[in-house]
This record gives C-alpha cells, structure tokens and sequence, in this order.
C-alpha cells in the first residue's frame, strides 16, 4: 500500500519561506517523476512543479523563480523550497511520483497559509 508522508507546511507571512518534504513508501512502479500541486480553496488542484528522474525541472509560471523543486531518488523523497512567498500561494500541497502510465494515489497534504 502506498504512503506519502509530506509535511514542512505552515503559516508565513509574505516574504518568507518554507521548505515542504515527502517520502513515498509501498510504491509498486518504476519512479520517473515526481512533484508537486495544490489546492487553493474553491479552485482546482494546480501544478506546482515536477522534476524527472534524471533531474529536469518543470515550473508553473506562478512560481517561476520562487520555489525549487529537488528529489532524492534513492529515498523516494522530493522536497520543495519556496521562497518569497505570497498570499496567492496558501493553498494545501500534495506530492505525487509519476510512473508510465502510473501515479500515486492523493496524500493528505500539507497546508500552507501565507499571510500578507
């Protein structure tokens, strides 16, 4: 059974930062990415950012230049660094690792709430 395991989440104001981790264990599939989204209240969960196994990064334009993504594949752990921080950015942040064909099921999320 898979389990993600993320946390780091918390409160901020604007301008700060915070770092978010997640392990996956029980994954069954071949890891080929991983990454990050979130889910702002009444809106639909987002892309945050993504990195392959081989280490190329994806970025939503929102984040671009704030946050960075990095894994640990030997782990199965990927961590997002966000720095700068908004208040657009409150939203509750779930990992995934991405097969062929494959993701992991939803965790239970991080919450982050950045105040202005």
């Amino acid at each position: 059974q898979v389990q993600l395991v993320e946390s780091g989440g918390g409160s901020v104001q604007a301008g700060g930062s915070l770092r978010l981790s997640c392990a996956a264990s029980g994954v069954i599939f071949s890891i080929n990415a991983m990454g990050w989204y979130r889910q702002a209240p009444g809106n639909q969960r987002e892309l945050v950012a993504t990195i392959t196994r081989g280490g190329s990064t994806n970025y939503a334009d929102s984040v671009k230049g704030r946050f960075t993504i990095s894994g640990d594949n030997a782990k199965n752990t990927v961590y997002l660094q966000m720095n700068s921080l908004k208040p657009e950015d409150t939203a509750v942040y779930y990992c995934t690792f991405l097969g062929v064909g494959a993701r992991t099921p939803w965790g239970q999320g991080t919450q982050v709430t950045v105040s202005s």
